[in-house]
């Protein structure tokens, strides 16, 4: 009887454990986030799943999800300040939310088209000032006369220096005929600072300049100026290399000066464009899983190549130019580039209908000889100072890393010839 009474009493605990725990588990699980939560754990989530870097800057990542999830969130903007105090904690900059304005202009720059007055922007790591790196042919900012190296100080009235480098650049870009004021100062410090109303304009990003240099007594240079690695970048490239093999190019500089970089594929696709054979580039993901990217013989000329390089060469730039010179192709002339070797993906968020972006560094890249190049960059087999004069199409002879291309290619072709 003793042992019936404390086979029931013993099922009383076992049955009163199991609901005592039916009970609690549910409260625990459904924690009523609202919306503006929900988005910040749904980049937290993205950034668990890809980060290159597993370890998450030596943090405990589930702990930072709790510190974030529990904050009080009442509105978008609310939810976006989260999400970018959550990716500072990384150290690194280029996993980053981009917000809607910030997310349609990079689809549309991809593409090859957008609407605003066509700077090209950096921050100068140095004085951390916003600086020009390029201005597109035509758009309104060339017509204005602002050049590369030109600081900006104010965007309509306000303190350059209290945007990030994206809400710059968004601020610039707007509909056509719509107005933005820039203070400039200008690269050349005896002028003064200028205040520019400039008017936005539609503007095709073509990402090749190219034109036939017969100025060279020896030998016609075709040169070749790649500003981005846009969706249609490799096709645009293509057209220009077999044009001036028509017009009877016999060899080639080609001009990565303050290039950012793009989409990796069309790095490797154009890299293809000058090589027949070899590794292109290598990419390493969290596991360390390696992947190799190779020529696959749809090279359109194996004539001697030179590469303009310089601090503003960076990203998929960078993939290009490693890849040339690692495998022989070219010679790269100029200075060191900037030293990115970081690839990212990008994922879309909904916030209401509004559409974001998740930039996520997801694996890194090393050239065919297995150089790591983040934050070392790449040295160039000339090194030759050109920081304080403008870049432009096949250049005055003030363009000092152009000019010294050309004698390269001179002395290549001469020596080709003896031979």
């Amino acid at each position: 009887m003793e042992k019936r009474n404390f086979w029931r009493s013993g099922l009383m605990l076992v049955v009163l454990i199991v609901v005592m725990s039916i009970q609690v588990l549910p409260a625990f699980a459904l924690i009523p986030y609202n919306n503006d939560q929900k988005l910040v754990l749904q980049a937290w989530r993205l950034v668990n799943q890809s980060y290159l870097d597993d370890n998450f800057n030596n943090q405990d990542w589930w702990k930072v999800r709790e510190a974030f999830s529990q904050k009080t969130l009442t509105s978008h903007q609310d939810a976006y300040q989260a999400i970018d105090e959550m990716l500072k904690t990384l150290d690194e900059p280029f996993t980053r939310l981009l917000r809607p304005e910030q997310y349609s202009s990079l689809q549309i720059s991809t593409a090859g088209e957008l609407s605003g007055v066509g700077l090209q922007i950096s921050n100068d790591p140095d004085s951390k000032q916003l600086e020009v790196v390029n201005t597109l042919d035509g758009s309104p900012a060339q017509k204005a006369g602002i050049s590369a190296g030109d600081r900006i100080l104010k965007i309509d009235g306000t303190n350059a220096n209290k945007f990030t480098l994206d809400e710059a650049a968004s601020r610039m870009r707007g509909e056509k005929g719509t107005t933005v004021s820039l203070t400039i100062a200008p690269s050349k410090q005896e002028q003064a600072n200028r205040t520019f109303l400039l008017v936005r304009d539609r503007i095709s990003l073509s990402p090749v300049i190219s034109l036939l240099d017969n100025s060279s007594a020896d030998i016609p240079i075709g040169y070749i100026r790649l500003t981005q690695f846009s969706a249609n970048a490799s096709e645009r490239l293509s057209l220009s290399i077999k044009e001036l093999n028509e017009k009877g190019a016999k060899a080639y500089v080609l001009d990565l000066r303050n290039n950012p970089g793009g989409l990796l594929q069309s790095g490797i696709d154009i890299a293809r464009l000058f090589l027949n054979e070899g590794v292109v580039v290598h990419t390493v993901n969290r596991q360390g899983i390696s992947e190799s990217y190779r020529a696959n013989g749809t090279a359109l000329t194996d004539a001697p190549l030179a590469v303009l390089v310089n601090h503003g060469t960076a990203s998929a730039s960078e993939i290009l130019a490693g890849a040339l010179q690692d495998n022989g192709r070219a010679i790269l002339i100029g200075e060191k580039t900037y030293g990115k070797a970081l690839i990212q993906s990008l994922f879309e968020l909904t916030d209401a209908g509004d559409r974001l972006g998740l930039a996520v560094s997801v694996a890194k890249y090393q050239t065919p000889n297995h150089r790591d190049i983040h934050k070392i960059g790449i040295q160039p087999d000339i090194k030759i100072d050109n920081k304080e004069e403008a870049i432009t199409p096949v250049s005055s002879p003030s363009d000092k890393q152009y000019e010294t291309a050309v004698k390269v290619l001179t002395n290549l072709s001469t020596l080709a010839r003896a031979a």
